[in-house]
């Protein structure tokens, strides 16, 4: 990805930024195909246009112990989403255009002020409807020294022909794997074949950069998969471990045992229970025999 300098000094983007951001106009970014002109400040169903939106930049320390190490995970959360999980935690940013409008070059910044403050990587939390913005602040804070893994955080519905452009870019793939059904994803993210969309996502992520690498108990490259259990086994978690160790063999996965009701769960009476200490435990007995390494 060597990139040309102009007469003004300034330095191009590589062909591959470049492209993502002409994915915005008509906006193809993610499988939903908006195909509206967010370059013209046109919105679709992330609810932003084409200026990324931080909502919060901080040491986080409550994900997964290989991505906190000893420093943290540095965290860029930005607000909008491409999903509208029902039951979103997050809610109050991923379904608002909050925080503050940032540059790529102010993305940078903010990347190279958290591995300066001794983070162990820069994890972009909701990166699928701004990856265009993402993309170009790795390469601004590459060429100005980062040098830590770049984590995309993101929820699984994702464009193959995205992900291919950010290929050199993303050091560790971090996708929800949220069902194996296609019903619950309809009824619970507003989103039609999340498997098959996940599914393809997970495998272009693997092609990419393969299984999870820990390096003195820190990722430093690799796909690692979170899946996050619903009651009553809504999300049919065994066929979603059995699609993940068919995609990516070996693969890395959290399952996760973090779901409360939270946001909209009050119009879904069956989303007001939590699932079962022994689900959670049956399910990672499984994943095990399937291959995969729980994180």
């Amino acid at each position: 990805m060597n990139s040309a300098y102009k007469k003004d000094g300034s330095c191009e983007m590589p062909e591959n930024v470049v492209r993502l951001r002409e994915r915005l106009n008509p906006c193809r970014l993610c499988p939903r195909q908006c195909n509206v002109n967010r370059v013209a400040g046109e919105i679709g169903s992330c609810r932003i246009d084409a200026t990324a939106r931080v909502a919060s930049a901080q040491r986080h320390f409550g994900e997964e112990s290989v991505l906190v190490g000893r420093g943290g995970s540095g965290t860029i959360f930005f607000a909008g989403c491409n999903l509208h999980c029902v039951f979103c935690q997050n809610h109050d940013i991923s379904q608002e255009a909050v925080g503050q409008p940032c540059s790529p070059e102010q993305i940078a910044d903010l990347a190279l002020n958290l591995a300066e403050a001794g983070c162990e990587n820069i994890n972009y939390v909701t990166p699928t409807h701004v990856a265009h913005a993402v993309a170009e602040s790795i390469v601004i804070a590459r060429r100005r020294g980062l040098t830590v893994p770049t984590v995309y955080n993101c929820g699984g519905c994702e464009s193959p022909d995205t992900l291919k452009l950010l290929e050199g870019l993303i050091d560790i793939y971090m996708p929800d794997f949220k069902y194996a059904s296609e019903a619950a994803g309809r009824k619970y993210s507003d989103v039609s074949d999340y498997p098959s969309i996940a599914q393809d996502a997970l495998r272009e992520m693997y092609r990419q950069i393969g299984p999870l690498l820990v390096e003195h108990d820190v990722a430093q490259k690799g796909v690692m998969v979170r899946h996050l259990v619903l009651p009553h086994d809504l999300a049919d978690s065994r066929e979603v471990i059995r699609i993940v160790a068919q995609t990516a063999p070996g693969c890395a996965i959290n399952i996760m045992n973090q779901y409360r009701p939270a946001y909209r769960a009050g119009e879904f009476p069956e989303l007001l229970d939590y699932p079962s200490g022994r689900l959670i435990y049956s399910l990672c007995e499984f994943a095990a025999q399937n291959g995969l390494r729980i994180l």
